[in-house]
């Protein structure tokens, strides 16, 4: 059978899994003990969170989400197309480039410091604004982490092993293990590489803290525009990583982005993560996460796609599963393929009209698409992502409902073999990495049962 290597997230580095596991394995993360801890993702526009805007509608919520998801495809194509050097480790998109879908939300240092970092599964390092700050954002979220008060914090000495795998890692005048985190846009991060206690909230409402974890205690980081994150959690598969510190696995359960109101969304770290449901090989090919794509069907039909579709032949051939993007944008072939399904499907009740790059309708997803289909990603070894209606479709306006997928190229000629499965495909699934083991699980399930 034809097969298409497929990129889960989006990460730059370019150490293997294999390589990067055995390093961190040999390396001195102290005290960190591997526990299931659980902290709760801020939805952007949760009234809870810095981002919410009490006038918004839908449709106001919709669009900034769709400009944000463009932006953010953008740069996941810049990316695959830059070459990466080892020691020019460059992330994927400017922390303040556009709004985030999710917040990470925990505390540092003792006493602790609260904290909402962007959830980056494109970045290798934790890292939060620290005082005294040069050219940082004034941040609105509670006081800056100042690491002179903390009883907990300790800077890394350059001499040790750790250091050279930071991002630019190097001595400075004092002897301490500086870091520079390079973006495609804007100004860097650049600070002390250092450990800290980490405070996640538990499920039962409890707290759990992790000492001594590593991360950049940033002391100028470009002075963003947006003020509302204290830094970038990253959970990429480099050895700096929160989540080769605690063990080599990580998920996140996500519902319904269109309701910020639904407070089961998690990130969930360690060795208790749950692995259960559709799991298909992953590996870790230049940087990226890679599984593999066999097909796609709508119901019981299976789409007629070109076979040539699903080989690997470039590295612009790619299929990226994303945790920064919205809807999922599909190359050229396999969209033709879906979006014919689909209008065949509709169109016989409904007139179509295109809304930007996305096929709409009139009407409402609730109402005008009861019985619709559920649309299937094949992986490897029997592997099945089921988009339902609320995830294939999306109500841009209270009487306009749109497919949930584009096709990628509509945004120039380079896109035509590019790929990425978004979020709202990813709805009401525990997507779920073991770094170790080499295998990525789907579970379909309501986040709510994985407290229980």
């Amino acid at each position: 059978m034809d097969t298409v290597f497929v990129l889960v997230s989006s990460l730059p580095l370019i150490f293997s899994t294999h390589f990067a596991l055995t390093v961190a394995n040999n390396l001195e993360f102290s005290s960190i003990q591997p526990t299931r801890l659980v902290t709760k993702l801020i939805h952007r526009d949760s009234i809870v969170s810095p981002y919410y805007r009490s006038n918004d509608t839908v449709a106001d919520r919709t669009e900034r989400t769709m400009k944000a998801s463009l932006a953010r495809l953008s740069y996941l194509y810049a990316k695959i197309e830059r070459d990466f050097d080892i020691n020019d480790l460059w992330l994927n998109l400017h922390p303040s480039a556009s709004e985030p879908l999710f917040l990470v939300n925990f505390s540092m240092g003792q006493p602790p410091v609260p904290q909402l970092a962007i959830m980056d599964s494109g970045s290798s390092l934790l890292w939060i604004q620290c005082a005294p700050c040069k050219s940082c954002s004034q941040q609105i979220i509670g006081p800056m982490f100042d690491p002179s008060i903390s009883t907990t914090y300790d800077s890394l000495s350059c001499k040790n092993i750790i250091c050279r795998y930071a991002p630019s890692g190097e001595c400075d005048s004092s002897g301490q293990c500086v870091y520079n985190q390079t973006y495609v846009e804007g100004l860097p991060s650049v600070g002390v590489i250092a450990t800290e206690q980490l405070i996640f909230g538990s499920s039962d409402e409890g707290r759990n803290a992790v000492n001594n974890v590593l991360f950049g205690c940033s002391h100028r980081n470009g002075n963003y525009k947006d003020r509302r994150f204290t830094g970038v959690f990253g959970l990429g598969s480099g050895i700096t990583s929160v989540v080769n510190q605690m063990g080599s696995k990580f998920s996140y359960c996500i519902g319904n982005i269109a309701d910020p109101d639904y407070s089961y969304n998690q990130l969930v770290l360690s060795e208790g993560v749950n692995m259960e449901g559709y799991s298909t090989p992953l590996d870790v090919v230049d940087g990226h996460y890679q599984v593999i794509l066999e097909g796609i069907s709508v119901g019981e039909t299976r789409l007629v796609i070109d076979p040539s579709a699903f080989k690997r032949t470039g590295k612009e051939r790619r299929v990226i599963i994303d945790s920064g993007t919205a809807p999922t944008w599909l190359a050229e072939n396999e969209y033709r393929a879906l979006e014919r399904e689909v209008r065949n499907l509709i169109d016989r009740f409904l007139t179509p009209f295109m809304r930007e790059s996305f096929l709409c309708y009139r009407g409402k997803v609730g109402q005008d698409l009861v019985g619709f289909p559920a649309v299937t990603f094949h992986f490897a070894e029997g592997a099945d992502l089921v988009v339902d209606t609320e995830s294939m479709f999306y109500q841009a306006t209270p009487n306009i409902f749109c497919m949930a997928v584009s096709q990628a190229s509509v945004y120039g000629k380079d896109f035509k073999d590019f790929s990425v499965i978004g979020l709202m495909a990813q709805q009401y699934y525990n997507v779920a990495y073991d770094l170790n083991k080499h295998k990525l699980f789907f579970q379909r399930i309501d986040c709510e049962l994985l407290d229980e």
